[in-house]
């Protein structure tokens, strides 16, 4: 059957967790964790056996290429048996370990997705900041390993964006806030095109909300069980973190109304089976703030997310800006926290109208400037943002005809992957 007849598999790539699916659906049939765990018993073993024989030597190594596993089974192993080790293929959004990858594709492809990467053609996700080298490893791997016959990779940013577009889809200019798990990025997009000068990186992400939650209450004195205490925060902070909008007026509501704001987490201790309960109080919006005020967790970075957007779109070109004030899309699902997209669009709209008012007294001008629009754009799918971008953009027919082939990769070679085509009927 023609490769192009089937759905294209879309895999968004992230740090924290990578979503698999086929185009055509609104969600990823799987999220998993980005995460691998390798039997070091047979790595050890084949080196015991360098000396001894290389017949010896080759099972092991063949072994340890077979037995591993990824996702929620990799840190089920990894916590029940002492045979295995986490790898962790990406860090900060970039791939550092592409034998880790690259069995982490394999089982995700034909364990999970449960089909033939030779009848089916690719959408896989890139960051916005890395290198060209990168794409043509990846490239590599799915034309070589894989055997697929067509590969497209799209840049996070842009998917992103033409997942959450509130103007017309001809006009695909905004300012992309992709904060999942991992190493976030402001980047601007003008006309479907990354500005990559103009992209801000931003240090604080999902897992540091994780973190600070979690510091939270043990300060606090919180009995929580130390070998779940990570998941028991990160449960906590999807479950009842909130944005504020002033956080004096927060600590005053929940010290007058303690029993109205002040929430419990229940649970069971694995080992001792003893249930246990979690008393979730200031950390329900103390958490989200470190986006706002992120040096009540890191003394070494005080600068907020709205000054962030606010420099990345004065650095890009003059005329594009108010485009992209007018269209700053939120992605990931550190961004999902109630009323996040208000409290950002009320920082960045207040940056910008004092620089105009700081402006205009400086000038003298009697007349008043044209207001600047802020739009912080929010929709149901921006968990899934990027690979739901990536679906749409793999069920339109212009697909097919701008992806790498396997015969481009055969006559050209891995630098082929180096660039992808911009759909001209999309932007």
């Amino acid at each position: 059957m023609d490769p192009t007849a089937r759905p294209a598999v879309v895999i968004d790539n992230g740090t924290g967790y990578t979503k698999l699916g086929f185009s055509g659906n609104s969600e990823p049939s799987f999220v998993i964790p980005t995460v691998v765990a390798v039997n070091e018993s047979f790595l050890n073993q084949s080196d015991i056996c360098r000396n001894e024989n290389w017949a010896a030597q080759y099972n092991a190594g063949i072994m340890a290429d077979l037995d591993f596993f990824i996702g929620e089974e990799a840190l089920s192993q990894f916590r029940s048996s002492g045979l295995y080790n986490l790898h962790h293929p990406i860090n900060h959004g970039l791939v550092d370990n592409w034998d880790t990858m690259e069995k982490f594709w394999q089982h995700g492809i034909f364990n999970y997705l449960r089909c033939d990467p030779e009848e089916h053609y690719f959408l896989l996700t890139d960051s916005p900041v890395s290198s060209p080298e990168s794409r043509e490893y990846t490239g590599e791997i799915m034309f070589e390993t894989f055997n697929v016959p067509g590969l497209y990779i799209a840049v996070q940013s842009v998917l992103a964006l033409s997942a959450g577009y509130s103007v017309p889809k001809s006009d695909m200019t905004g300012v992309v806030i992709d904060i999942g798990d991992g190493f976030p990025h402001v980047v601007p997009v003008v006309n479907g095109y990354v500005i990559g000068s103009s992209i801000k990186p931003f240090p604080v992400a999902g897992n540091d909300v994780t973190q600070f939650v979690l510091q939270l209450l043990q300060e606090r004195g919180e009995l929580i069980p130390p070998d779940e205490s990570l998941e028991i925060a990160r449960k906590v902070k999807e479950t009842y973190c909130y944005t504020c909008t002033d956080i004096v007026k927060e600590y005053n509501k929940h010290d007058r109304k303690p029993e109205k704001y002040i929430k419990q987490w229940s649970g069971i201790k694995p080992k001792t089976r003893v249930p246990y309960s979690v008393d979730v109080g200031y950390e329900r919006f103390l958490g989200p703030e470190i986006f706002f005020h992120p040096e009540i967790f890191c003394s070494d970075f005080s600068t907020p997310l709205p000054d962030v957007i606010d420099m990345c779109v004065q650095s890009s070109p003059i005329d594009t800006r108010r485009a992209l004030y007018k269209n700053i899309v939120l992605s990931g699902g550190s961004t999902m926290f109630k009323d996040f997209h208000k409290r950002l669009q009320k920082d960045v709209k207040k940056i910008v109208d004092d620089r105009i008012a700081a402006s205009s007294a400086r000038l003298g001008l009697d007349v008043k400037p044209q207001p600047v629009e802020v739009n912080v754009v929010t929709h149901p799918i921006q968990r899934y943002a990027v690979w739901f971008g990536g679906s749409v953009v793999a069920s339109m027919p212009e697909f097919y005809q701008a992806c790498h082939t396997k015969e481009d990769y055969e006559e050209y070679g891995a630098s082929i992957c180096r660039t992808s085509p911009i759909f001209k009927g999309m932007y």
